[in-house]
């Protein structure tokens, strides 16, 4: 069976800290979730970690024996089964990978819609240029003229793309299943990531979903009953960018060797000022959970709305391309076109 979406694990985390929190047990929890699932890969995922629960009573054990959920969420649940917050941690998880969707949807927006504006430039321009120029031409050669200029250069690379047709056909099938590979399969998805962590655009937004993810283990570490310490050992598991991972390796040094964790954090700079200044405080007043949980809310808003950004200026964009493209392509056959009919005249 395949890992888990984080769909799926907001629904099962949920449900469960529903069930928790109502005082019904675990191993009662998962046979009351098995009845209401429908047959399919997410109810053989509740029956393998039901019937791994009925011989060990373990949950993170179990979890881990299915092999479909994340490590970071089995050793999340086995603190809160030695904390007895299970439920609270639950719910917590559900939020995390909500946090982590909302993320994800983000970015898929953010690159798709400008990919398929990109590919109906292409189709549009491919039509005007193997299709509608090779009527001009014919026009042309009726009234004893023919192309010459920026008309004939691009009826000339119409005809090339005509005669190689199949070679196109091949590169778009290329690509199609590169895009495919890199949003909807785990390698691809591990090859976007470091892509979007070198390239110049993305470099910054990368960072941010970073820190928002270690911020959102600590919360969550933190809210069960974790040290400073444990956290961090455990925040740094849900980050893969390589300059915030050896900032909490960082961390966890200065820490050691006796730094305070604010004075640790900012000495590293892994957030900003003003974030900063929140932990600061956050610490001093004993609601450090809570903190990292706004800064990790505040920076999914950072990127959300800088991917909202992105792609309100792109739609324009891409269109007034389109647009200039589309007319500079008319307009070098209607000109010469108009020329030629009034020397008849």
């Amino acid at each position: 069976m395949k890992a888990l979406t984080n769909t799926e694990l907001i629904t099962f985390c949920g449900q469960l800290a529903l069930i928790l929190r109502s005082g019904i047990s675990a191993l009662e929890g998962l046979s009351l979730m098995l009845e209401d699932t429908p047959e399919g890969e997410g109810r053989q995922v509740i029956e393998s970690v039901l019937s791994e629960m009925e011989v060990t009573g373990s949950l993170h054990q179990s979890l881990r024996t299915a092999g479909v959920f994340p490590d970071y969420m089995c050793s999340m649940t086995e603190i809160g089964e030695m904390s007895g917050k299970l439920d609270d941690v639950m719910y917590s998880l559900s939020e995390h990978y909500r946090r982590e969707e909302s993320l994800s949807a983000s970015i898929r927006s953010a690159v798709v819609y400008p990919l398929i504006m990109l590919g109906m430039m292409v189709a549009v321009m491919a039509v005007l240029i193997i299709k509608v120029m090779p009527v001009f031409r014919q026009v042309f050669e009726q009234l004893g003229t023919g192309m010459t200029g920026v008309s004939k250069a691009i009826l000339d690379f119409g005809s090339a793309l005509g005669n190689y047709s199949m070679v196109f056909l091949i590169l778009a099938l290329v690509i199609a299943v590169l895009f495919i590979w890199l949003f909807f399969t785990e390698s691809g998805n591990s090859h976007r990531k470091t892509i979007a962590d070198k390239f110049f655009l993305t470099r910054g937004l990368s960072h941010k979903i970073a820190c928002s993810r270690f911020a959102s283990g600590m919360h969550l570490a933190l809210g069960s009953g974790l040290d400073v310490d444990q956290s961090l050992e455990m925040a740094a598991r849900l980050v893969d960018h390589p300059v915030v991972h050896s900032q909490i390796e960082e961390i966890r040094r200065l820490t050691a060797e006796g730094n305070g964790f604010t004075e640790a954090v900012t000495e590293t700079g892994i957030f900003s000022g003003i974030y900063t200044r929140m932990l600061s405080i956050g610490y001093r007043a004993g609601a450090l959970d809570d903190v990292m949980e706004q800064i990790s809310r505040s920076y999914s808003e950072e990127v959300e709305e800088r991917m909202n950004t992105l792609t309100s200026r792109l739609e324009p964009t891409l269109v007034a391309i389109l647009s200039i493209v589309v007319g500079m392509i008319l307009l070098s056959v209607m000109l010469p076109l108009m020329s030629v009919m009034s020397n008849i005249g």
